[in-house]
This record gives C-alpha cells, structure tokens and sequence, in this order.
C-alpha cells in the first residue's frame, strides 16, 4: 500500500500531509485498539471533506472574479478529487475485507 501512497504523493506534493490518515497526536504512544480505528477513518473523512470545501470555495471565487489564479483553482480541485480517489479506494478495500472474513468458516 505505501507503493500507492508514493505514487499519490508523487502526483500533489504535500496531499499525503494535508491528509494525514495517522492519529492527530504524532509521536504518542500506541493506544489501545478501541476507537481508534474510527477515529483514524472519521479523521480522514473528515479533512477530505475540508479539501471538498476549500476546493469549492475556490471554484466560488473565482467565478465571482476575484483575483484568483486559474491554475489555483485547478490544484485545489485535482488535490480534492484524488484525495476523495484515495478515500474511496480505502472503503472499498475495507468492505473486500469485511466481505472476507464474512465468507470464512467458524
């Protein structure tokens, strides 16, 4: 998987950064593994939506001809749609896997 994060990254410098998928609290402990699977994906989700919004907010302004650059609205938009890729592709591998341990024997 870091493979994939490489090529991400190699894409929009700084997207894995602005999408940090690890705990808020860098360099903390290991938690204990109650919640903290949720609070990694709501994190997540949660500053893919901020790129949603802050790409919008671009689009906005520069149709109502404010003096933003066309190539900056073109970065926010591909930084917003290939972080909601990633997004997506980390649900589907998660349900590929709930699917899996459904289909195992007890």
């Amino acid at each position: 998987m870091s493979e994939g994060i490489g090529n991400v990254n190699r894409l929009v410098p700084g997207l894995i950064e602005r999408v940090d998928v690890s705990s808020p609290e860098k360099g903390a402990p290991d938690k204990k593994a109650e919640g903290s699977f949720t609070e990694v994906f709501s994190n997540m989700i949660n500053q893919v939506n901020e790129l949603q919004k802050e790409a919008a907010q671009i689009q906005e302004a520069f149709m109502s001809g404010e003096p933003v650059e066309l190539h900056q609205v073109m970065i926010k938009a591909q930084e917003a749609g290939i972080a909601m890729d990633l997004l997506l592709e980390v649900r589907n591998k998660l349900v590929d896997a709930y699917n899996e341990l459904m289909r195992m024997p007890l």
